[in-house]
């Protein structure tokens, strides 16, 4: 009938825009980064700095001169991301 094909429809298009919700969260939370708390350090620069160590490991582990060596991260944004990565294992142990 009429009446439960709109119900019906009602009922998918609320799944469907709770899925999308959803969906949407779980994608911000898997590229949710340290580096994201560090100011001064936005998408490219987090792009450039993800490329160059290739891993949350190798760049905790990374000195301050190691990290000034990416291309376009001056030397205080090195020590500031330095600084949040000792912060943030702290925190994690």
């Amino acid at each position: 009938s009429p009446s439960l094909y709109l119900v019906k429809r009602v009922r998918d298009e609320a799944h469907r825009f709770a899925i999308e919700y959803h969906r949407s969260l779980r994608g911000k939370a898997m590229t949710a980064s340290v580096l994201d708390d560090v100011p001064g350090v936005g998408p490219k620069r987090r792009k450039a700095i993800v490329r160059h160590f290739g891993s949350v490991k190798r760049l905790r582990s990374a000195t301050v001169d190691e990290i000034a060596e990416v291309p376009g991260v001056p030397r205080q944004i090195a020590e500031d991301i330095h600084a949040v990565l000792a912060q943030w294992g702290n925190s994690t142990q």
